[in-house]
């Protein structure tokens, strides 16, 4: 299932901006241009698509502020390159792969649309990796909110959402993964995941969770497992 979401008329873009120079700036906000981190060929390591083939690209910026963020490089924009969605899309077209998975740093700080409308055409599925925390942006075939505390997702984004994953670093993160699967669909697949550094003490209370409510499913990161990206 295709999900589409119209780009409303001036769209906020991250802070970035106004550190850019004109032209820089308007394919920023056109989504022209996105700041990248990284891009990488890997295994989708949690949730629903464990273990898949993936193609990996993080986008630079994030203004949740999770302080167990795995991924802290990620939350200063201006520390990484301003790509050329259409150089990048030529750059990685040879691998042999048609699932992209668009992550961060928080993906929808950025219009998403060209990105999406161009990978689409070329017939890669799209998966995005969220916190919810901005309004959704582009066509997406799965989308994965992950929900935080410092910034609570967007009403209008947990009616798309396919897959809920909720990381539990103490025990009042079952409550708010409670409170956050009643926001979603019916048909919204429920994942609680250990946060890394909590794996050990919290692994029996994960279990004891599941039991006592089988709608949850324990997301693990297989990827650390493995010692891959």
């Amino acid at each position: 299932m295709v999900i589409y979401a119209n780009i409303p008329l001036n769209l906020p873009v991250h802070r970035l901006n106004s550190a850019l120079n004109e032209a820089d700036s308007e394919a920023l906000s056109k989504g022209f241009k996105l700041p990248i981190m990284e891009h990488f060929f890997s295994i989708q390591g949690e949730g629903y698509h464990t273990g898949s083939a993936a193609l990996f690209l993080r986008i630079g910026g994030c203004d949740v502020g999770c302080h167990w963020c795995d991924v802290k490089e990620s939350w200063n924009a201006q520390l990484h390159p301003l790509w050329s969605v259409d150089e990048w899309i030529s750059s990685v077209s040879a691998l042999p792969v048609k699932q992209v998975v668009v992550t961060g740093g928080e993906p929808l700080l950025y219009n998403l649309e060209y990105l999406t409308q161009q990978l689409n055409q070329k017939g890669y599925k799209l998966h995005l990796e969220t916190s919810g925390a901005y309004p959704l942006v582009g066509i997406w075939d799965w989308i994965c909110v992950s929900p935080k505390k410092n910034k609570a997702p967007v009403s209008e984004i947990m009616n798309y959402a396919h897959e809920l994953k909720v990381i539990i670093h103490n025990h009042n993160d079952f409550e708010w993964a409670r409170k956050q699967a009643l926001r979603v669909s019916s048909a919204c697949k429920l994942y609680v995941q250990p946060e890394w550094s909590k794996f050990e003490t919290l692994v029996a209370d994960l279990v004891e969770f599941v039991q006592n409510e089988p709608q949850w499913t324990i997301s693990l990161q297989t990827h650390k497992f493995m010692r891959i990206p």
